[in-house]
């Protein structure tokens, strides 16, 4: 055994002892794709951000309900008013608290008061406009969260794809190496019988040291792709190899071909939305020169001993407010309430013009995907006939060195640009159906 066959074992038996190393689970593109909906963590940043926005619009629940506060305060005075005030609350003025004497410099007196206040919001189109604005905004999250999980989704069958793409170019350079020894071994026969020169010998080993090098290149792929399967799984990387219960084939959708760009996708929706919220954010801005009617009402209980409450009154009322001028502070918002509103209408415009773009690029990107198939797998199947005929004519000492070890390194070459392709292809398919969605 030459120092080559030592080194490619060697190679080998280290990057298996890794391989086996770390756990080696077999998963399906089901279990990725459902994985991914459970425990994604970008997922799970959109979906609170819905949250929030869906506590913004409970927010303005508070235009229809009442606010209700309660209060009990106690206090003790000797200021004039504040002394005769509490008494008259308390029901026990009599014709002596009258005298001068005692109204000008009364003694030490204690009140307890408990309040029970109620405020009624009636009219504020203001408010109703900011209120349509945070529901508006709250679709347009819940829209974007569900575009997050589709497009995450498109991430893990690219992500599983990536990974049978790992493990076939490892399969490939496997078989790749295993050719490599057995021209190794004709080539040394052929050294040792003086057929060939060592130029020859060398040059066969320099190409056995690549494939091994591109093996071990391989190997680490199918770890790295691992890795981020496990990251849009579960948000962690897990010391563990996956492996797909299925290799990559071509897949094949004749449906695709009548697809149309529509505009229903969720994302285009949630940025009409935003359009839609800033909108009526300019409308509520308009109405806050709109008066206000606010209904109000207390109940109170007063006493001069904690928590009794002896005397009682109530309070009913309603107010009607109209802010005149505030010094230009609600004409400058409006203006840029406006300015907003136009900003996202334009900006949802030109999404939709890219989105469209975007389609119409990917729709030919999937025709030519298809023919790059095809002619790859025409130009592997031509690569490794010419490699076997080659290999033939080389066994028989027809065939010089270097011409075997281009012919297999072009062989090598079509057959990774033939799952290259098949890879595009499919995944060019996914992305248009995301597009399309």
């Amino acid at each position: 055994m030459n120092r080559i066959q030592i080194m490619f074992t060697a190679l080998t038996f280290g990057l298996s002892a890794i391989s086996h190393a770390q756990e080696q689970v077999m998963v399906s593109q089901d279990e990725v794709l459902q994985k991914i909906a459970r425990g994604n963590l970008r997922l799970k940043v959109s979906e609170k951000d819905f949250e929030s926005a869906r506590a913004d619009y409970r927010q303005s629940n508070a235009l229809y309900l009442p606010a209700i506060n309660a209060s009990h305060t106690a206090l003790t005075t000797t200021n004039p008013l504040m002394a005769f005030g509490s008494k008259l609350n308390q029901e026990q003025l009599t014709a002596a608290d009258f005298n001068p004497a005692l109204l000008n410099n009364p003694v030490k007196t204690n009140n307890y008061a408990t309040r029970l206040e109620i405020l009624q919001p009636v009219i504020n189109m203001d408010g109703l406009m900011e209120r349509q604005a945070a529901k508006a905004r709250m679709m347009a999250t819940e829209l974007q969260t569900g575009r997050t999980k589709e497009y995450l989704q498109l991430q893990g069958y690219k992500a599983y794809m990536q990974l049978q793409m790992a493990y076939k170019a490892v399969d490939v350079l496997k078989k790749a190496s295993e050719t490599g020894q057995d021209n190794l071994r004709i080539v040394q026969q052929y050294y040792k019988q003086g057929i060939l020169q060592k130029t020859d010998l060398l040059a066969v080993e320099v190409r056995v040291n690549e494939i091994a090098n591109q093996l071990q290149y391989a190997k680490s792929n199918v770890r790295n792709a691992s890795d981020y399967l496990s990251f849009l799984m579960e948000g962690s990387i897990e010391d563990k190899i996956y492996r797909p219960d299925r290799e990559l084939t071509r897949k094949a959708d004749e449906a695709l071909t009548e697809l149309s760009f529509t505009g229903n996708r969720k994302d285009i929706m949630a940025m009409d939305k935003a359009s839609e919220a800033y909108m009526k954010l300019f409308r509520s801005s308009r109405m806050k020169f709109l008066p206000r009617l606010n209904a109000f009402g207390s109940y109170e209980l007063y006493d001069t001993r904690l928590f009794n409450m002896d005397a009682k009154g109530y309070t009913l009322g309603a107010q009607l407010s109209w802010s005149l001028f505030d010094g230009y502070k609600s004409i400058g918002k409006m203006e840029k309430a406006k300015a907003d509103y136009q900003k996202a209408s334009a900006e949802a415009e030109e999404y939709k013009a890219q989105s469209k773009l975007e389609w119409n690029q990917t729709k030919r990107q999937l025709q030519d995907a298809q023919n790059k198939v095809e002619l790859t797998a025409l130009a592997f199947e031509q690569s490794e006939e010419a490699y076997r005929i080659r290999q033939n004519r080389f066994e028989q000492g027809l065939e010089k060195t270097n011409e075997l070890l281009m012919a297999e390194s072009q062989m090598l070459q079509k057959e990774m640009e033939l799952f290259q392709a098949i890879f595009e292809y499919n995944f060019t398919q996914k992305h248009l159906q995301f597009l399309t969605k």
